[in-house]
């Protein structure tokens, strides 16, 4: 159960990053996050009127709120990291956060058994094999390599609190809203405070992007499904192991982007998606 919602995770956020970084390169990545946050808000409030998972509310959603104000952060950096890219390259570095989950799994007294062990690590350095070799480069890069560790840790931080806001679906409905709605606010604000400083806050055309918004509707809906399902595998197992899966999304975004993109992939990185794997049939037979 946990290495199934683990890898759905991964999926889901793969190709929430890899359509998140796509619509940066033509919209500014503040709008796309608040955007796509807002429409996962309303879908989100419909579920949580429609179940009744008012009656859940408690002390837990204050970690959904915490998540909330981190998660635009991290969205913000990983977008605009990806829109200078290549994803391909950029994408798997953010993995280094999952030591933000996998550390408060070991904290709580989880021991990972040896197999598991060395599934995590194969996992983890096969994904950042994955991102290839191509670490030094233009100021651009460096920028780029920047906002994704700045990103990658946000992430890891939004695993860990996300993970403890909820026991039950119906107060994962209310968690995810809860969240949702601070991204939106926070996420607001920043866009508001950016365009009185003259920042466009819209696409060089100036209109709103009407045409990106099924695409803005997916990378919001993915991103809180991935965010469901990464919360139902920590319950359902270590919360190191679920850490550890839910982090190939780099792998997807990857593939995804030498699928769409045409970017090709080094020896290095085709290996390093190999090595990621294996480590996933090493965790999932721990």
């Amino acid at each position: 159960m946990t290495a199934l919602f683990a890898l759905a995770t991964s999926l889901l956020w793969g190709l929430a990053d890899f359509g998140g970084g796509l619509l940066t390169r033509r919209t500014p990545a503040l709008t796309v996050v608040v955007v796509s946050q807002a429409i996962a808000a309303v879908v989100l409030g419909v579920i949580v009127v429609s179940t009744g998972a008012w009656s859940e509310a408690g002390d837990r959603l204050w970690f959904a709120a915490a998540a909330g104000v981190v998660g635009p952060v991290a969205l913000i950096c990983f977008y605009k990291a990806l829109a200078l890219g290549p994803m391909g390259v950029v994408s798997p570095l953010g993995t280094v956060g999952v030591a933000v989950p996998v550390g408060v799994g070991l904290f709580l007294g989880e021991r990972p058994g040896l197999v598991q062990l060395a599934g995590i690590a194969v996992a983890v350095f096969g994904v950042v094999l994955a991102g290839g070799p191509q670490l030094r480069g233009a100021p651009v890069q460096r920028q780029a390599i920047v906002l994704t560790l700045v990103a990658a840790f946000g992430f890891g931080t939004v695993f860990a609190l996300i993970a403890e806001a909820s026991t039950t679906v119906t107060g994962l409905f209310l968690a995810l809203f809860v969240q949702r709605l601070v991204n939106v606010v926070a996420g607001g604000l920043a866009l508001y405070a950016s365009s009185r400083r003259g920042v466009p806050a819209l696409p060089d055309g100036g209109g709103f992007p009407w045409r990106s918004l099924p695409a803005l509707g997916f990378v919001g809906l993915a991103d809180v499904a991935a965010n469901g399902t990464y919360v139902i595998a920590a319950h359902h197992g270590p919360v190191t192991v679920a850490a550890a899966l839910a982090s190939l999304y780099p792998v997807v975004t990857a593939l995804a982007a030498r699928g769409f993109l045409r970017e090709r992939l080094l020896a290095v990185q085709a290996a390093g998606a190999g090595l990621a794997l294996v480590g996933t049939v090493l965790l999932a037979a721990g």
